[in-house]
């Protein structure tokens, strides 16, 4: 699925994270981080098999990281340029909630313009140890990538990246009714 908004295209995409494709370059994708950099379960874990080790020990040195705040590092054996890391939560395997999840975005997305970046690619933020639902998150994330795009960026894509079936049907409709 994807949509245009803004002059930015937006895909809602199924599969794995560590394996996206960027359409662009410079390109980077987001880790749904905590503030202290553990990259142990989930995405992080994911992220950090595919990418190699030096993924979590660049990101380890910029610990702690708020809330609010993202760093990004090395992207590894990764086929982008960057990962960014967006804490959705402050200790590992913490539950999370909605407004983290917009600050986490939000942050991911100021990142991304620090870096000039023309590609971008989530997974469902606060989805997985967070405990957020796919729907709740999916909804956060496109209105803060609405308001986002609104502002003007450098962004040409930004894909959402989903590894279940409820994630890539709460991004898609959310895109359809936010993003149209």
């Amino acid at each position: 699925m994807e949509v245009s908004y803004g002059g930015v295209r937006i895909r809602v995409l199924r599969g794995d994270i560590t394996r996206w494709e960027a359409p662009a370059r410079p390109s980077a994708i987001v880790n749904p981080a905590n503030s202290m950099m553990v990259m142990g379960g989930g995405v992080a874990g994911a992220i950090r098999r595919a990418g190699g080790p030096e993924v979590e020990e660049e990101a380890r040195k910029h610990a702690p990281v708020p809330v609010g705040e993202a760093v990004a590092t090395t992207a590894g054996r990764l086929p982008v340029d960057y990962v960014i890391h967006a804490p959705t939560m402050e200790l590992p395997a913490m539950r999370t909630d909605v407004g983290k999840v917009r600050e986490a975005m939000r942050a991911a997305l100021r990142c991304a313009e620090g870096l000039g970046l023309k590609a971008l690619a989530f997974p469902g933020l606060g989805t997985g140890v967070g405990g957020l639902s796919a729907d709740e998150a999916a909804r956060a994330m496109m209105e803060v990538l609405r308001d986002h795009v609104g502002a003007g960026t450098c962004l040409e894509v930004v894909d959402f990246v989903a590894f279940t079936g409820d994630l890539e049907e709460a991004f898609r409709r959310w895109a359809e009714e936010l993003l149209r």
